[in-house]
């Protein structure tokens, strides 16, 4: 009887799991089966994002009462990744919407759409490579807008949004041709009959991220829509956020390739320990990058350039890191990793596409360059 008393008092002394923790066994139970139909483009995985919006995975970073931490975003993305690079893009993609609506002042948008967001209720994405492009001198906006009574119209196409699907929305922007310099961002409606999604052509990988070129056809915005006008102040304030937020993806490919590394090594540790790149220095610096991720991600309103530049050179650094610890585990596995049933070659191809999403590797570059 006292032993059975005492195993009560422990199992109700056991701390409560965290979100992460929720989204890792989440990961491990639900996703890994889907992770081959994912990354082959057969099944876009709406209702585990929502299972994952039930356990908190998209509304740990929303701020509180002015201070936002996103490191409990990062490593549930992270864990995410650790089994699907493709599903750790979407859901990057979620907590960037999130993130939009938590740090609107519009508080229509709030009240409407947050706890929407957060919840996982409502899904969707982001639509900002092709502004911050833009603002960072790399290409011009693609979309316009004028103002009419009540909102806006707006025309013009983006080739690739992704974590879409009906019902859904994402935050993008429009210069405004009646205030030519003039920027505004806002949330598109996939609902819209005057927003079409075009599917895309096949990718190398991420073709079950529900990603498609949209079209926009004069479609009117309103202005309960707007995430901000001037757009420029707003994103400066929400860019830090955007950036880290994709170490979480990084984060987990990095560990699952680290994992590959060590699941050959008893038949072919005899001969993998000639290669260069060995599982211990992917382990040392991934502990470093996570270190400096949460480091970094606790404090996402810090205005100061240094902090800045910490943030872009992290996710430089995070994109080159996923590429060689792909590469390695490529090696590390030999003739099976090159089997398409393996994840290794999986892994590689998620891995290039950490390195090119937005900002892209030239283009983090190009952010330090410019100073």
């Amino acid at each position: 009887m006292g032993s059975l008393a005492m195993s009560r008092v422990e199992a109700i002394e056991q701390p409560a799991p965290s979100i992460a923790d929720e989204v890792a066994r989440l990961a491990r139970e639900e996703l890994a089966p889907l992770a081959a139909a994912i990354d082959a483009g057969s099944v876009y995985p709406d209702e585990l994002l929502r299972r994952l919006g039930e356990v908190g995975a998209w509304s740990s970073h929303v701020p509180q009462e002015g201070p936002a931490d996103l490191r409990c975003a990062i490593q549930s993305i992270a864990a995410l990744g650790e089994v699907c690079g493709a599903t750790a893009f979407m859901a990057w993609c979620q907590s960037t919407l999130v993130w939009y609506a938590a740090n609107s002042t519009n508080l229509k948008l709030a009240t409407r759409f947050g706890d929407g967001f957060s919840s996982g209720r409502l899904l969707g994405g982001t639509g900002l490579s092709n502004p911050m492009k833009c603002f960072f001198g790399i290409e011009k906006l693609k979309l316009k807008g004028r103002k009419v009574d009540g909102g806006y119209l707006v025309r013009g196409a983006l080739p690739w949004v992704s974590n879409l699907g009906e019902g859904h929305f994402f935050g993008t922007i429009f210069e405004r041709e009646d205030e030519p310099g003039d920027t505004v961002m806002f949330l598109a409606d996939c609902s819209d009959p005057a927003v079409t999604l075009a599917p895309c052509k096949p990718f190398l990988a991420m073709d079950g991220t529900g990603t498609y070129g949209v079209q926009f056809r004069d479609a009117f915005v309103p202005d309960e829509l707007i995430l901000a006008a001037p757009a420029a102040p707003f994103v400066k304030k929400i860019r830090a956020g955007f950036i880290l937020l994709q170490a979480g993806m990084a984060l987990g490919v990095i560990r699952d390739c680290i994992r590959i590394m060590d699941e050959v090594n008893a038949p072919l540790g005899h001969v993998n320990r000639y290669l260069p790149q060995q599982p211990q220095q992917f382990r040392e610096l991934h502990s470093e990058f996570e270190r400096e991720a949460m480091t970094l991600a606790s404090d996402p309103y810090n205005t100061d350039d240094s902090y800045w530049r910490r943030v872009v050179a992290l996710r430089l650094r995070l994109g080159d890191a996923s590429v060689a610890a792909a590469h390695a585990a490529m090696l590390h596995c030999g003739a099976r990793g090159y089997l398409r049933s393996h994840r290794a070659q999986r892994r590689l191809r998620e891995a290039y596409f950490v390195a090119i999403v937005t900002p892209a590797t030239k283009h983090l570059r190009k952010m330090l360059a410019d100073g």
